[in-house]
């Protein structure tokens, strides 16, 4: 019944354009039934809702990024295509909770987002555990912050048990604006092929992202792919939410906390360059 009303407003809208992104099954019904003017997607044969749009924009090679594809859907509805706005503007009353909350502003930050969707997406608890250790170690200023939802809890607090005292779990207990707050004040993140990368590359914010199953040039941290780690192994990309390879997870097993902790330290050191620079 809920649903049902939701279409009903959706249809009382009367909107010019709909827009779907997803291109599944279920988004292509609902754009469909909008019953908008003008209905346009993404070519993605997956599950054929391209069947419901009035145009349908291609994806110009394997390879584009989902960003630069979905920016394609705007020319045909006579939108230019322009980098001239600001990603995820500064939210100062978000960011003052953050301050009173959680009291970041004397230390350097590090985000690890250990959590993914799809658990064939998850490097494994153990090694966050050991790089928190390295990193500590070879940087002792630093703290770190550990991101994702209620569902990442466990995940969360494996890694703060090992090291209660430069560890702050904020798994469960962060809200969105607030995630985005902390990404936004932190040096960089260690993340998964997950959502929160993504605020991270908008923010413009340094990513070390570790991919398994999924092809870092369709859906990587925009204009950051090369700071992906993944491994050349027969079955990558597999695209699957499962792994059958021969020896389970081993495209992320196989990635060692030794090798995300030499790009860490690449990528702070070419941050804090860049950042000189800037105020030279």
């Amino acid at each position: 019944m809920e649903a049902w009303n939701s279409l009903r407003h959706i249809r009382l809208a009367t909107f010019d354009w709909v827009i779907d992104l997803q291109s599944l099954m279920r988004t292509g019904v609902v754009a469909w039934l909008a019953n908008g003017k003008l209905t346009i997607g993404l070519d993605d044969p997956r599950e054929g809702a391209c069947a419901f749009y009035d145009i349908i924009v291609p994806r110009p090679s394997a390879q584009t990024h989902a960003v630069d594809w979905y920016l394609r859907v705007l020319p045909p509805l006579g939108v230019p295509i322009h980098r001239d706005f600001h990603w995820l503007p500064d939210r100062p009353a978000v960011a003052a909770a953050v301050q009173e909350k959680w009291r970041p502003a004397a230390s350097r930050w590090l985000i690890l987002q250990p959590g993914a969707r799809w658990p064939n997406k998850r490097w494994p608890v153990e090694y966050f555990g050991e790089l928190v250790r390295l990193l500590a170690k070879a940087q002792p200023e630093l703290r770190f912050a550990i991101l994702g939802s209620s569902a990442d809890a466990e995940l969360g607090q494996a890694i703060a048990r090992l090291h209660p005292q430069r560890c702050l779990d904020l798994t469960g207990h962060a809200s969105l604006p607030e995630m985005i707050e902390w990404i936004r004040l932190s040096e960089l993140m260690v993340s998964n092929d997950t959502g929160p990368m993504h605020v991270a590359a908008a923010l413009n914010k340094p990513v070390v992202a570790i991919f398994g199953p999924t092809d870092p040039h369709r859906t990587g941290p925009y204009g950051q792919t090369e700071a992906v780690l993944q491994l050349k192994l027969p079955c990558v990309p597999c695209l699957k939410d499962y792994c059958g390879y021969e020896k389970p997870l081993e495209c992320l097993r196989a990635i060692s906390p030794l090798a995300i902790l030499a790009q860490v330290e690449q990528r702070l050191y070419e941050n804090r360059s860049r950042l000189s620079g800037l105020s030279a």
